[in-house]
C-alpha cells in the first residue's frame, strides 16, 4: 500500500489514520512459511511542528516449531513501531529517519521489514522447554527417556572398552 504523505508534510498538525492487511505467506523462515494469515496493519501519521511521525501497529498469527523440542507453536504477535519521516536525507546512512523523497511511503515494505527484523531468532514452546534427548530424540518435556546421560571424554573411550 502506497501511503500518500503530501497533505501531511504541507500542514502542521495534519494527521491520517490508515488500516490495511499485508500478505507475508510467501516469506520463508528456516524452511517454514510461518505467516498463514494476513498481517493486520494500522498506522497513524502526524505532522507535529514540522516533524512527521508514523506510528505503526501490526497484529498477526505466527506458526513455527519450538527451537528445542520441535513441537508446533502458534502465537498471536503484536508489534508497535515508531518512525520519523523526512523528505530528503542529508546523510547517506541514517537509521533514525525514513526518507520519502516523492512524499509517499510504501507501507507494506516498511511493515514487512520491521516485522522480520523484530521477530526473535528462536521460539520456545515454554520457558523451561527441555528439548530432545541427544541420544534417542525423545521429547524430554513428556518425561525421561531412560538413556544414559553420562558423557564420556572421547580421549578415555579406549579405557572404557578395556573395562567392559
Amino acid at each position: 500500500m502506497l501511503l500518500d504523505l503530501k497533505d501531511i508534510f504541507v500542514s502542521d498538525g495534519a494527521s491520517k489514520d490508515v488500516s490495511d492487511t499485508l500478505s507475508l505467506s510467501d516469506v520463508e523462515i528456516a524452511g517454514e512459511h510461518p505467516f498463514t494469515s494476513p498481517v493486520e496493519l494500522s498506522a497513524h501519521v502526524e505532522n507535529k511542528a514540522g516533524m512527521v511521525t508514523l506510528e505503526l501497529c501490526t497484529v498477526f498469527e505466527y506458526h513455527t516449531s519450538c527451537s528445542r523440542c520441535l513441537v508446533p507453536i502458534e502465537r498471536r504477535m503484536e508489534y508497535h513501531f515508531s518512525h520519523k519521516i523526512i523528505e530528503n536525507l542529508e546523510e547517506d546512512f541514517n537509521d533514525d529517519y525514513i526518507e520519502a523523497p516523492d512524499l509517499s511511503l510504501d507501507l507494506d515494505e516498511l511493515a514487512s521489514s520491521d516485522i522480520l527484523l523484530e521477530l526473535p531468532t528462536k521460539f520456545l514452546c515454554k520457558g523451561d522447554c527441555q528439548g530432545l534427548c541427544q541420544k534417542c530424540g525423545h521429547n524430554l518435556n513428556l518425561g525421561d527417556c531412560g538413556c544414559d546421560k553420562r558423557e564420556i571424554d572421547p580421549r578415555l573411550e579406549a579405557l572404557k572398552a578395556l573395562l567392559e
